[in-house]
Formats: structure tokens, C-alpha cells, sequence
């Protein structure tokens, strides 16, 4: 065990050392950011399904996956105890019909632990849920700076999860979830004169929002062998409509453009009085979603399923900020994806040991800006790679590799080209046994 703790420090220390603004997406620039939270890097290996659950594996989408049977090998009288940890590092291009650009981001994505408790399994652990990170300037009719865009924070969620099995097919779950985070985001709309020169003084409005809240999402998994090689799995989550508080501020500077490094110099704050507008304390209303999936494998040596999920994004609201332009729709996304396992238990080859994965998903954000819908596309590979020796194969190191693209040059919009590396590490161990003998 002394070993694998070693390991988790090396991971959370490679994840400090990278970590940055959790994303450099400008379409983070909508809404409440980016959406981060897409389940572990196993998941998002094989397309962001969550369907598949197992005893070695954390599976942060669908909470009644904490629940399982007793596991053989420990006589029949219990389950390991599950952590995991992630980071991820994304490379992105962004593409437009004025030009082009490359970004970087690098970012913590969970920390999170399982607990076997007989039938019952307890979850907890803290997940990055979204992400704002952009810098944006927009041009006028004369190629000069118009405006400038600047946003930094997100959404995080500490949770508690219970999972129940039923019996040996059937196990029910819940998520209680509590969202904190801040969003920060400033406008500033350059002023010139008639020489065309900018002006000495320019006005920059800047936004603060805090935003706190429960959430709930509840699950059900269904496994049977409907032959005597292979097996059924299925699942599905609901999370129902989520209120959040946003406690508001806003402020407006006089600045200074530094002419050397294009940076601003404040001279004076005015602080907007949010109360006598009713915009102090609103709502972000997070809309409802469901999904459902289910796929076919043999037991420890191949799996392939889809998913599909539904989000009444046409339902959000942001009050202080109104619609900003910006339409939504309901969103949806299907996945496909699977693993394949050589031999989990070979004494003589390592690779044999491996999980291979691979996955597909297309994805509608329900985001319409310029009467042009926001869409997501990617392809996903990954490796487990065990931990120990053959007798010793629950504890893996997992690598997950995605490609794909967001959005379009269409209608005077961006299109980001991605690149997506996620590093986990899952830990399994025994802490609590029955003495055999007194």
C-alpha cells in the first residue's frame, strides 16, 4: 500500500505542476463555462459511456455503481476500497475567417473515493464540473480593437453518494451534490478620436458572480449473463432541475492602456449598486438530464455499448446577464464505445494485462449563437495499465487520448480543433478483513 500512496503523490504532484485555467475555450465565454465533467478518463476513453461498472473501477456518472457484489476472491465478504485521482492537458486550435490561434490548458479533474459497506456503497470526492477561461477581442469596420473579453473561474461539486444492490442484477444510487464556484468576467470597449488615436481614458465593466447550490442525480444499473459467455449491463441517471444562488457584483474602472504592453492601468473604481436593480442575489438555473445506455461483453475480456443523453438546455436561465445573445436549445449527446482485455490474469506478458479502449461521441450543446447551433465531435483511445504483479491486477494507471473539434467557422464563429491527454490513477486495496482465527 506504502507503494501506491507513493504513486498518488507523483500523479498530484504532475497535476499541480501543469494545472492552470481549468480551459481556454472562448465558447466557455456562455452560460456557466465550459462543461468539464465528462466521468473518469476510463469513461472518457471509451467515448464518455458510463454504463459499464465494475469492482475495480470508480464510476462518477451513475452513483448506483457503488454498490456490487462480494468478490470472490476475498471469500465472498467484501469489495475493495476504491480511490482515484485525474488531471487532464488540452491543446487546442482555434480557427476563424480572420485567422487562427493556438491554446493550451491544463487542469485538475477528480479526486474521489469508494467505500464497500455490504450491500450499500458510499462515495465522496470533489470534481472541477466547469470551466471559464477565455480572451477575446473583437475587430471594427476599421481593424481596430472593438472590444475585449476577459473570463476566469467555474464550477466545482464536492459530492456523497450512495449506491444499493437490489439483488444480484439490480442496484439504485443517489448523488447529493454541493456546487460552489465564482465567475469572473470583464468588458472593455475601446474609445478613439477623430485623429483615430485612442483616448486617454477608457471604461472597462467588470463581473463577479458566486454561485452555490444542491444538486441531485439519481441512477439504476441493470446486469445479468444472458448466455454463459455473455453479459448484459445498462444503466440510467436522471438529475432533475437545479437551482443556484449567485450572489452578484459589479463595478466599472477608468484605465490607462499601457502603450508598450497593451496592458490596463486602473485610476479609479465605481461600484455598481446591484440591490436597487434586483440583481444582487439571482438564480442560474441548471436544467434537467437523463441517460440511458447499455451494451454486451465477456466478463473481464471485451465490452461494447452506447449511450444516449438528453439535456433541456432550453430551459436555462441566467438573470443577471439575460440571454447575452445567445439562444439555447435542448441538447444531447450519443456515445459508443468499448475495451478489450488480452488476458487480465497472465503470468507471462504484461500487455496481455492491459485494457484497450476506444470510443465515439457526437454531442449537440443545445448552445445556438448566430442562428448557428454549437455541436462537439470527438474520438477517444486509452490503456489501462495494471499496478503489481498478475496476482495483484485491481490497482491501474489509466492514459486516455481524444481528438475532435467544437463549433465552426460559419457565420463569423470559432472552431476549436482539440487534443485531450487525461492521466488517472485507481487504487484498490482491502482495509477491513475478518480475523479467521482468535
Amino acid at each position: 500500500m506504502i507503494k501506491k500512496l507513493v504513486l498518488v503523490f507523483i500523479v498530484l504532484f504532475t497535476i499541480k505542476s501543469f494545472a492552470q485555467n481549468g480551459t481556454a475555450s472562448p465558447y466557455s465565454f456562455y452560460g456557466i463555462g465550459s462543461l468539464k465533467f465528462k466521468g473518469t478518463v476510463e469513461n472518457r476513453s471509451m467515448g464518455g459511456l458510463s454504463i459499464y461498472t465494475d469492482s475495480i473501477h470508480i464510476n462518477l456518472r451513475n452513483p448506483a455503481s457503488y454498490a456490487g457484489k462480494n468478490l470472490a476472491l476475498y471469500g465472498n465478504e467484501g469489495r475493495p476500497i476504491k480511490f482515484s485521482v485525474a488531471g487532464s492537458h488540452t491543446n487546442l486550435k482555434l480557427s476563424s475567417d480572420s485567422g487562427e490561434d493556438k491554446l493550451s490548458s491544463s487542469t485538475f479533474d477528480y479526486i474521489s473515493l469508494a467505500i464497500p459497506i455490504g450491500k450499500l456503497g458510499v462515495g465522496v470526492g470533489l470534481i472541477p464540473y466547469t470551466s471559464v477561461g477565455y480572451k477575446l477581442e473583437t475587430l471594427d469596420d476599421s481593424n481596430r480593437l472593438n472590444e475585449r473579453f476577459n473570463g476566469d473561474g467555474g464550477l466545482n461539486r464536492t459530492y456523497l453518494s450512495l449506491g444499493y444492490l437490489i439483488n444480484d442484477n439490480f442496484s439504485v444510487g443517489v448523488d447529493f451534490s454541493y456546487n460552489f464556484g465564482n465567475i469572473q468576467n470583464s468588458t472593455l470597449v475601446f474609445d478613439y478620436n477623430e485623429d483615430g488615436g485612442l483616448v486617454q481614458y477608457q471604461s472597462r465593466e467588470n463581473n463577479r458572480s458566486d454561485l452555490s447550490g444542491i444538486s441531485l442525480n439519481i441512477g439504476l444499473t441493470y446486469r445479468a449473463m444472458i448466455t454463459e459467455d455473455l453479459e448484459l449491463k445498462s444503466g440510467f441517471t436522471y438529475t432533475p432541475t437545479t437551482n443556484l444562488r449567485s450572489i452578484n457584483e459589479r463595478s466599472f474602472n477608468t484605465i490607462i492602456i499601457n502603450s508598450f504592453d497593451n496592458s490596463e492601468i486602473v485610476v479609479n473604481t465605481i461600484e455598481a449598486d446591484l440591490r436597487s436593480q434586483g440583481l444582487y442575489e439571482t438564480k442560474f438555473l441548471l436544467p434537467s438530464k437523463f441517460s440511458l445506455g447499455a451494451g454486451v461483453g465477456q466478463p473481464r475480456i471485451w465490452f461494447v455499448g452506447a449511450e444516449y443523453t438528453f439535456q433541456n438546455t432550453s430551459k436555462f436561465v441566467n438573470e443577471l446577464h439575460g440571454s447575452n445573445g445567445t439562444e439555447y436549445s435542448n441538447g444531447s449527446t450519443f456515445a459508443l464505445g468499448g475495451f478489450f482485455i488480452p488476458k487480465y490474469n497472465s503470468f507471462s506478458s504484461y500487455f496481455s494485462r492491459m485494457v484497450y479502449r476506444a470510443g465515439i461521441r457526437f454531442e449537440d450543446t443545445g448552445l445556438n449563437i448566430n442562428n448557428t447551433n454549437i455541436n462537439e465531435f470527438g474520438i477517444s483511445f486509452g490503456v489501462g495499465l495494471p499496478i503489481g504483479s498478475a496476482r495483484d491486477f485491481f490497482s491501474n494507471a489509466n492514459l486516455g487520448f481524444e481528438i475532435g473539434k467544437r463549433g465552426t467557422t460559419r457565420n463569423n464563429l470559432i472552431q476549436e480543433n482539440f487534443v485531450n491527454f487525461n492521466l488517472s490513477l485507481s487504487l484498490n486495496d482491502r482495509w477491513f478483513q475478518k480475523r479467521k482465527y482468535e
